[in-house]
């Protein structure tokens, strides 16, 4: 509080913030005063309890179904089956707030970040964004709101566009939320977006094969962050590269959820991944949440069986032979 009475942001000085200029404003602007109707408790993260941050729900997933039809039995059978690929699922994750969502292959992962991304539509609940239900949305306002949540798919190579060179790419991204930006800042911008995600800026007119994986996938992150979107899913963004890479692909992440100040849903099979990158952990099982807590309950304590035996699953290094 100042001396005029107001609240304004406080950041302590252990808590890292990019320099003036070396995001050239990817942050789009927060307000530094907070109207009282809008004061929220404070609490301190427990992942980095040197950062005191406002607790808001900023995405509410409220008792979410998505059902698919398929044909039953032969070929010759007029019988359908109901697939409940996402169960009635509820969640609520916070602003600036890493949210791990793991099960193994076919248990709804995917298909609840397609909802989420409104890329296919629930079959019942809601998806409040911000206090917005987006269900309720017609399409055209839809993709006005996607400016603010986006999304890092599995194989970068699958999409992005082998047509485009990296800066057409990065610039489209960018004009979807500052569609009359100059030429020159619009290169400026795309120079930061790239080194901001570790990529050489004098790169931009190449094309996505001529990178690596690991390259592409920084290239899609980069794709993601154009927009300032406030929220970001990165659907399984690290399962089809090296374990080397993986690493550094999840630092950057870390990094920029840190920076950005972003609310980051990640998704994977792999509960030691997320484990490494959230602060909290949900648990999905044949469409459905089964187990969710802080990173360190779910992982130390697990209460349900099916995330013990994904902990089971977790590679472990082979014990040294006696002397």
């Amino acid at each position: 509080m100042n001396q005029s009475g107001k609240f304004v942001a406080h950041r302590p000085s252990g808590c890292s913030r990019p320099t003036p200029g070396a995001l050239l404003d990817l942050r789009r602007p927060r307000d530094d005063e907070l109207p009282e109707c809008e004061l929220l408790h404070l609490f301190i993260s427990t992942r980095h309890p040197a950062c005191i941050i406002r607790s808001v729900a900023y995405l509410e997933i409220r008792d979410l179904y998505k059902q698919f039809t398929k044909r039953a039995g032969g070929l010759f059978s007029s019988g359908t089956e109901t697939i409940r690929a996402v169960d009635g699922v509820s969640l609520s994750i916070e602003k600036g707030e890493i949210l791990g969502l793991v099960g193994e292959s076919g248990c709804g992962k995917s298909t609840l970040s397609r909802t989420l991304m409104q890329l296919t539509p629930p079959t019942s609940g809601s998806v409040v964004l911000n206090g917005e239900d987006l269900s309720k949305l017609p399409h055209h306002e839809i993709r006005k709101r996607r400016l603010d949540f986006q999304m890092v798919f599995q194989d970068p190579y699958a999409s992005l566009n082998p047509r485009m060179t990296v800066f057409s790419t990065l610039a489209e991204a960018v004009r979807q939320r500052h569609p009359k930006l100059a030429k020159q800042a619009l290169v400026e911008r795309v120079e930061a977006l790239m080194a901001t995600c570790g990529l050489d800026a004098g790169t931009m007119r190449k094309y996505p094969h001529e990178f690596s994986g690991g390259q592409r996938q920084r290239i899609a992150i980069a794709r993601a962050l154009a927009p300032e979107p406030k929220l970001v899913i990165a659907d399984e963004p690290v399962s089809a590269l090296d374990v080397s890479i993986q690493s550094q692909i999840l630092n950057l992440l870390k990094k920029l959820q840190k920076d950005l100040g972003l609310t980051l849903i990640f998704i994977s099979h792999d509960l030691g991944v997320v484990h490494y990158l959230a602060d909290r952990i949900a648990v999905m099982y044949k469409g459905k949440i089964v187990e969710s807590g802080s990173a360190e309950e779910v992982f130390h304590h697990p209460q349900n069986d099916y995330t013990k035996r994904l902990l089971a699953a977790i590679p472990k290094l082979a014990e040294a032979p006696a002397a």
